[in-house]
């Protein structure tokens, strides 16, 4: 008689279950992952498919169609930009409410805005592919709205009220043409005419950008 095989052997194609929401995941991963190298176009639900190691039927399961994926990888490379905002402010010594630094918070904020624009191209551009709430994404399928990119430039200009900076009269809706001209800074200098630019060059006109903003605000 012939001798029985081990399970594994006996079934080759067997699998280990995957945790739920582990595939869903794993998908959007990837599109970050291709949309780092690629932008947004680079992000297909194919070649998502095939870098998680599952059949392409698996990916509709989760998402409808490619727009889906590309909504989720955008939210995704949102929150990437969210956590460097957060971390450079999280850097700078200072009270709540001091003059100092609430000013130093804010050029963090756009500091950071900056290098991820200047680091990660393809992450910068799929983060604005689509119109939507620029929303932070947490563990819970919730969203928090202060911990956004916009959230996070209204509650450093909110602190340079509360500082005595920033004339209250001045400070509804000032967190867009700040945003607009950081944002475009970063698009002319990574996908416009000043792509070319020594970096010294680039990292100068950064400067004088958050400067520029920071002598209008007084």
């Amino acid at each position: 008689m012939t001798p029985s095989r081990p399970a594994a052997e006996a079934s080759p194609r067997a699998t280990k279950r995957r945790p739920r929401g582990a595939v869903r995941d794993g998908l959007v991963a990837a599109g970050l992952e291709l949309a780092r190298s690629g932008g947004p176009d680079a992000v297909v639900l194919r070649e998502a498919t095939r870098i998680v190691g599952v059949v392409p039927n698996a990916a509709y399961r989760h998402f409808a169609n490619r727009d889906e994926l590309l909504a989720a990888v955008c939210s995704a490379a949102i929150g990437e930009l969210a956590d460097r905002m957060a971390n450079g402010v999280a850097s700078v010594p200072g009270r709540f409410g001091d003059p100092a630094a609430a000013g130093e918070r804010l050029r963090a904020i756009g500091a950071a805005y900056f290098a991820f624009a200047r680091d990660e191209p393809g992450l910068f551009a799929v983060a604005f592919a689509l119109p939507q709430q620029h929303t932070y994404p947490i563990p819970d399928g919730t969203a928090d709205p202060d911990r956004s990119p916009l959230g996070q430039l209204r509650s450093a200009l909110d602190e340079l009220v509360e500082a005595g900076v920033l004339d209250p009269k001045r400070r509804p809706g000032l967190e867009y043409p700040i945003w607009s001209t950081v944002h475009g800074m970063a698009v002319l200098a990574g996908q416009g005419p000043l792509r070319d630019v020594p970096e010294a060059e680039r990292r100068q006109l950064e400067e004088r950008t958050l400067a520029m903003i920071r002598e209008t605000l007084r």
